[in-house]
């Protein structure tokens, strides 16, 4: 495996929170729990990224790794793409900021060895260099186009074991209509079964569903300040996990009375002020990984 001597000298990040990316505390939440259940359950196997930016979510996936499993991320970095589209999208979004040798630096900050590293478009792990079935968890976070995205599926799919779980970013989001096609394509022809829902994150298999889903409700996401729902896509159930939202702050008749009171640009610039605390306490706490 490749060590420390082969990331290049940056200041190291102090904690997780430091790593750029988008990597957010209820899908930590979410994959540190699948994870650590498929350790206890006695599940092996090893752990694939497709799409590593600068580490965030690499990190906590070393977290679960166990002797003799290994992690293997595969991103450009900062090579040329593939296609025209690709590189566009890595002009638009990346390239600025994205290294090989920024995410060795992060990694490295929290485990002694790097993982494997591929550095090359996603669809070079097609040609089979991860075993069929040697996985237990893919997290697929790569291009937002849906030939890349489809294909990175179809990649998981042939590397995930009997009840391997994927988790797939961006199924959702407005700007990224080519992963929601390429999942729920899987979803409704190529036999993918949805466990659960986020925000950002789209988690299924194709083995047990069912056992998937009971392994997320022995936990009381409640306590954590998240709420668990489920619902059904044609008739097959799925969970749906979230934070909690806090109900709407009741003022005082005295805080009311001061607001009634002070002088209109006072007034302004007071209730300018409260609206930013209270836009700071709604954005959910960024998660490292």
């Amino acid at each position: 495996m490749p060590t420390a001597e082969s990331a290049a000298a940056r200041p190291a990040p102090l904690k997780r929170d430091d790593i750029p990316g988008w990597f957010f505390s209820l899908d930590r939440a979410a994959f540190g729990h699948l994870l650590s259940s498929q350790s206890t359950a006695g599940t092996t196997g090893d752990i694939l990224e497709l799409g590593s930016y600068l580490g965030r979510s690499a990190v906590l996936l070393g977290d679960h790794l166990r002797p003799g499993e290994r992690l293997t991320v595969c991103d450009l970095f900062d090579s040329d793409a593939g296609d025209e589209d690709n590189a566009a999208e890595m002009a638009m979004s990346y390239r600025k900021t994205l290294t090989r040798s920024a995410f060795e630096a992060n990694y490295l900050a929290f485990h002694r060895e790097l993982p494997d590293i591929v550095q090359a478009p996603t669809s070079a792990l097609a040609d089979g260099r991860i075993p069929a079935g040697s996985c237990r968890f893919v997290h697929i976070d790569a291009s937002h186009l849906y030939e890349h995205v489809a294909g990175d599926i179809a990649v998981a799919r042939a590397a995930l074991g009997e009840n391997g779980l994927v988790a797939l970013d961006d199924y959702r989001s407005e700007h990224t209509p080519g992963v929601s096609a390429a999942v729920w394509e899987a979803v409704f022809t190529g036999g993918l079964r949805p466990v659960l829902l986020t925000p950002m994150k789209f988690y299924g298999t194709w083995g047990d569903a069912a056992a998937a889903r009971r392994v997320l409700l022995d936990r009381d996401w409640q306590a954590d300040g998240h709420t668990m729902d489920e619902d059904t896509i044609a008739g097959t159930r799925v969970l749906r996990l979230n934070y909690r939202v806090k109900g709407p702050v009741q003022r005082s008749a005295s805080r009311r009375l001061a607001l009634e009171l002070l002088p209109p640009v006072a007034t302004k610039a007071t209730r300018r002020m409260l609206r930013t605390l209270r836009e700071r306490r709604a954005v959910p706490p960024v998660a490292s990984a």
